[in-house]
């Protein structure tokens, strides 16, 4: 295959979270997390909770999670009500009860769809199995066209500390064209409300490769980010996962991708990088910039990648528990019935080896652009120098990575393409598998 076709941004293309890769995860291995649900927790390991709000204006043609258009106010009082009953029916299980949240991540979907009376009763409900006070962080997800200064504050009224905005470009036929719902003139007014309100951590989103993206006009959304001044920037590589609308008519169609290829979007990506460091940014991940090390935290990506447990709350999300992986069930109708009826709407889990554990927080904290050996060595009792010597040479060989200092440090190359080198550290059978 010439460098030319590698390049091209196809379908199957994907972001590593997660490892063993989720197509290995059955329905036959519930009993392992029911077991473990039931078992006394490891009280040192800190607990974190993921609620999935699957509601949005329109479906992204790029967007591959759970989502449902055009519902109303009725379902998703229904869908609010179910939330709060699957976590009434955790907080009694062995492995949850009396534990306290280190964080909380509002995800979606579009969890600003809901009201700012939805918001409060959502809160209410919760509230009488947990609570998010004392948590380090609680991230909610907005797209910008959902927010009104109500709903802002009511979302720091509830208790979120981090705001995570959607924008992911600024020119209006581009987000058009990609089926995004929002505008850039609500851009303007929502970041304003956001920064009326204050928070402690705001976090703006731009997509580097959206169908349409220039040069000009990418240069141009990373100057009005720049000075938009975030706490975080994170900024994400077009892929194009099986499910996504993008993917569909490139199938059913025959048409040739519509998204730039990989090198151009590391290329901006890379200048981003340039642009935003220059500013007094700092990268914290090959996606990811920071004002302040000291003060800008990713909680939620810090723990998650690290082993932490995950409780997962809404349909089709994914949780992690006392070492076994697992997701709800991912049609909406099956979720409510299930939770309806006083049961955890689990689907699927795998429960992974003290190998595979170890890989998983090993590529993960790769994407981080610098990882410490000593901590390996002290939870697992294996040095990843040696256990990974051979992907470890043949990548600083290329030019990915260097070791040095008891550390891996990826270089700029390696932090732009990552996930391409990630699959190396798996298991050779998981290499070539389908990844979700």
């Amino acid at each position: 295959m010439s460098a030319e076709l590698v390049d091209v941004t196809e379908v199957g293309s994907y972001f590593v979270s997660n490892y063993p890769p989720f197509s290995l995860w059955d329905r036959a291995y519930v009993p392992e997390v029911t077991q473990a649900f039931a078992s006394e927790p490891d009280r040192t390991v800190p607990l974190g909770l993921y609620l999935h709000i699957p509601f949005c204006r329109k479906r992204c043609k790029f967007c591959y999670f759970r989502v449902y258009t055009n519902q109303n106010a009725k379902a998703i009082e229904r869908y609010v009500e179910a939330l709060a009953k699957e976590v009434e029916l955790l907080k009694v299980q062995p492995a949850v009860q009396d534990r306290s949240l280190k964080f909380v991540y509002f995800g979606g979907g579009t969890p600003s769809y809901l009201s700012a009376k939805q918001l409060r009763f959502l809160r209410d409900e919760l509230s009488r199995s947990i609570s998010w006070d004392n948590a380090d962080e609680v991230t909610f997800e907005c797209e910008p066209g959902t927010l009104s200064l109500e709903k802002v504050q009511t979302l720091k009224d509830i208790g979120v500390t981090r705001i995570s905005l959607g924008v992911e470009n600024f020119d209006d036929t581009i987000l058009e064209v990609n089926g995004r719902a929002h505008l850039s003139p609500e851009v303007g007014r929502a970041y304003e409300w956001i920064q009326q309100v204050g928070f402690p951590q705001v976090n703006i989103d731009l997509i580097a490769g959206m169908i349409g993206e220039t040069d000009e006009n990418w240069h141009k959304c990373v100057e009005r980010v720049r000075e938009m001044n975030p706490d975080n920037i994170t900024i994400y590589q077009m892929e194009l996962p099986f499910n996504t609308i993008i993917s569909k008519e490139m199938r059913e169609m025959g048409v040739t991708s519509p998204v730039a290829n990989w090198s151009t979007k590391r290329r901006w990506v890379s200048e981003a990088i340039d642009t935003l460091q220059a500013a007094g940014y700092h990268a914290s991940s090959g996606n990811e910039l920071i004002k302040n090390p000291a003060t800008d935290h990713f909680v939620y990506r810090d723990n998650v990648w690290r082993g932490c447990d995950l409780l997962a709350v809404g349909v089709s999300s994914f949780g992690h528990l006392q070492g076994v992986h697992y997701q709800n069930l991912d049609g909406i109708d099956d979720y409510l019935s299930t939770v309806e009826g006083g049961e955890l709407p689990i689907n699927r889990a795998l429960r992974p080896t003290p190998h595979q554990i170890l890989i998983r927080e090993f590529v993960l904290q790769m994407k981080e652009g610098r990882v410490p050996v000593q901590p390996f060595r002290d939870k697992f009792g294996v040095d990843p120098l040696v256990e990974f010597a051979e992907p470890l040479a043949n990548q600083q060989a290329k030019g990915y990575l260097n070791v040095e200092n008891d550390s891996v440090i990826l270089t700029r190359k390696g932090l732009l393409q990552v996930d391409t080198l990630l699959t190396e550290y798996f298991e050779p059978e998981h290499r070539s598998v389908r990844y979700t």
